[in-house]
């Protein structure tokens, strides 16, 4: 990651301007500099394979402070990419920024098409929208980028909106819920996220999930896993967030499958009507 989603995350203790972002440590005060040049040397010198275009994420659905922000983001993108032109050891990913306004995806679009990265990430998506808002500004959003270099959907984990993005033509996703909701004591499932924590869980002696192949299921019941989760041990937010990422693993293998198959909308369809039928 490029530090964008931390400036929009810090944002208190942060001063955006065109040239960059100037923030205070949260330690011991002291200010620190941020340039789309010193972004990418940072990224550089972790070793990434891929490393992302510094960008500016605002909030989605204010069209004055998303235009700002997409004509800053498309300037940043130019000059990471002057600061990192040959991609053959670390992929440098553009940004396209926008919110849920259709003609600024198109303009941040045009922008990073020109610049030609070879990957293209979508930003600015799940910081506060609706789902239903989300999905629509992937309709238009995706088929802007080119078909033939990935699209990177930014922060999107949840196991409904994986498959509905991969629909509407995302190849790559990253997120933290898998880990934050097994500190939370939760644990996906087919039918949906189960807590834990939960008092039908305290006798029961069957694993999460009895199709999943992961560590935690093999070895463990739901009840030894709600002792963990209640005691406040460490391994239990450990075992569930094994269970969490193998959950996701499995469930992209299981996309990528269907795809091969021809059957992506059968498996989509299938999928959603079991994980979301409590809701």
């Amino acid at each position: 990651d490029s530090g964008g989603f931390q400036v929009f995350s810090l944002a208190q203790i942060n001063k955006i301007d065109d040239q960059g972002v100037t923030f205070r440590s949260h330690i011991d005060g002291s200010k620190h500099r941020l340039t789309p040049e010193k972004s990418v040397q940072v990224q550089e010198n972790l070793g990434a394979d891929i490393i992302m275009a510094f960008d500016q994420c605002p909030l989605p659905t204010d069209r004055g402070i998303v235009e700002k922000a997409v004509a800053r983001t498309n300037a940043w993108a130019a000059r990471c990419r002057e600061a990192h032109p040959d991609d053959t050891v670390q992929a440098l990913f553009g940004i396209q920024q926008g919110g849920i306004f259709e003609d600024l995806r198109e303009q941040s679009s045009i922008a990073l098409r020109d610049l030609d990265f070879p990957g293209y990430a979508i930003g600015g998506l799940a910081v506060g929208e609706t789902k239903p808002q989300m999905y629509a500004a992937l309709d238009y959003a995706v088929p802007m980028l080119p078909q033939n270099k990935p699209r990177y959907l930014m922060g999107v984990g949840a196991p409904d909106d994986l498959v509905n993005a991969v629909l509407r033509g995302v190849d790559m996703f990253d997120c933290v819920m898998p880990t934050r909701i097994a500190r939370h004591g939760a644990a996906f499932t087919p039918y949906g996220t189960t807590n834990l924590r939960n008092l039908e869980h305290a006798r029961a002696e069957t694993q999460i999930d009895d199709t999943c192949s992961c560590y935690c299921c093999q070895n463990f019941s739901r009840a030894y896993l709600r002792h963990l989760v209640k005691s406040g041990e460490l391994l239990g937010h450990f075992l569930l967030s094994v269970h969490n990422i193998r959950f996701l693993l499995r469930h992209m293998e299981q996309i990528r499958q269907a795809i091969f198959q021809g059957a992506l909308q059968d498996y989509a369809d299938a999928f959603l009507a079991r994980y979301l039928q409590n809701l």
